[in-house]
């Protein structure tokens, strides 16, 4: 069992959050590894969902986060304009669930979706046939992935939704479809309705948040294992007519409820969101490349104190 302010999780979790969402998990982890003992790059596992797989891909590849913050491959910006227009794409695919603004709500909401069950696949296989086609291309972002000369070694998995059935297929476990990681990392972050879908072996592929904002429950551990998550959303407030408004009354309960999972498979599980300072500068909108610098800075920071705390003490 291992502590998150002295030694590298068997298990990193890296959620769903955009741009600022990538840079904040980026420059927690540089402030982690700081601390004696932890080392981003070691550990067992890597679960990976949209802007989470590409941080994943690149400790996976070696690269340490405090030598390329604010340098990682990233997804095209997206306005507040923009922001608000696929907000109906977003609400079609998440379904009814995301429409529930009262955060008491949010438990049960989460659990309806993150449900593994048939149900789960077809909600979402309804929904995704009713938002429209993404248009915008993530081949420049698979283009730096590749680049960076990441492989598939074993501790590597990557969340997407298999548009076809509505099923969460997770790239890199045993029986997954065959794809490189920068094309699973493409699939990974392409939101509906936003960017291209990944097509391959006659199936397609999209955003892993569609399924979780974490995917924390796909983690293969045993008893005594620790679990360490960055929740770039944890810790968002709704914000009417914003994509991360629609996000953020379930993206807490989701993770709450993965993490029981993992739980009760013996595994100690700590989350980390933003903290205050961290999600003032991140804003509303986490496609805007822009706050980048100053999300970095309150990153950082956060990743520093938390290296000397346990995961009790951190969570």
């Amino acid at each position: 069992m291992t502590a998150a302010g002295s030694h590298s999780p068997d298990v990193l979790v890296l959620g769903g959050g955009g741009i600022l969402g990538e840079a904040w998990m980026s420059a927690v982890l540089a402030g982690l590894d700081e601390g004696d003992g932890f080392d981003s790059r070691t550990c067992g596992q890597y679960i990976g969902t949209s802007a989470g797989s590409i941080v994943a891909a690149s400790l996976v590849a070696g690269i340490a986060p405090g030598t390329r913050l604010g340098e990682l491959p990233e997804q095209p910006a997206v306005s507040q304009a923009e922001d608000e227009q696929h907000l109906g794409a977003l609400r079609q695919t998440l379904g009814a669930v995301v429409s529930i603004g009262n955060a008491a709500a949010a438990p049960l909401a989460s659990l309806a979706l993150s449900s593994s069950t048939g149900g789960g696949a077809l909600l979402r296989r309804a929904a995704l046939r009713r938002a429209p086609k993404g248009r915008r291309s993530l081949e420049r972002l698979g283009r730096e992935v590749q680049r960076s000369g990441v492989s598939w070694d074993g501790r590597l998995r990557i969340a997407a939704v298999e548009q076809e059935s509505g099923r969460r297929v997770m790239f890199g476990a045993p029986g997954a479809p065959t794809l490189s990681v920068a094309e699973a990392v493409q699939a990974s972050c392409a939101i509906p309705g936003v960017f291209l879908a990944v097509s391959a072996g006659g199936r397609t592929y999209v955003d892993g948040g569609v399924w979780s904002p974490t995917n924390m429950d796909a983690a293969d551990v045993r008893r005594g294992y620790q679990v360490f998550c960055l929740n770039p959303t944890g810790s968002m407030r709704p914000v009417a007519g914003t994509l991360i408004g629609a996000l953020a009354p379930i993206s807490r309960g989701v993770a709450g409820a993965e993490a029981l999972a993992l739980r009760h498979r013996g595994a100690s599980v700590s989350t980390i969101n933003p903290d205050d300072t961290s999600s003032a500068a991140m804003g509303t909108n986490l496609m805007d490349p822009s706050r980048r610098a100053e999300v970095i800075e309150a990153g950082l920071a956060q990743g520093r104190r938390l290296a000397a705390l346990t995961p009790r003490q951190a969570a």
